[in-house]
């Protein structure tokens, strides 16, 4: 993920880097000690939080563990990603 995405391109990686992950975490649970499986999981759960936190920068947070805080509770005042047809 190395180029500048749109939105929905964005969306869409965020989506196949978590089921990536996601489906090695299932893998990991009964095969705790495989260490390519465990550098997959690794490797996708980076590019995950990556790209959750580059969609939040731009677009607002996808879930809690984007949201920022700081100045307003920001999570209930943008388009929900449903709302734009990405989902």
């Amino acid at each position: 993920m190395n180029q500048a995405k749109n939105k929905k391109e964005l969306f869409n990686w965020i989506n196949t880097a978590s089921f990536a992950a996601y489906d090695m975490a299932l893998y990991l649970d009964t095969h705790p000690d495989d260490p390519q499986a465990l550098s997959y999981f690794q490797k996708y759960e980076q590019m995950r939080r990556q790209a959750l936190s580059t969609y939040a920068a731009q677009y607002g947070p996808l879930n809690l563990d984007s949201v920022n805080n700081e100045d307003h509770w920001s999570w209930a005042t943008q388009p929900w990603p449903w709302e734009g047809g990405y989902c």
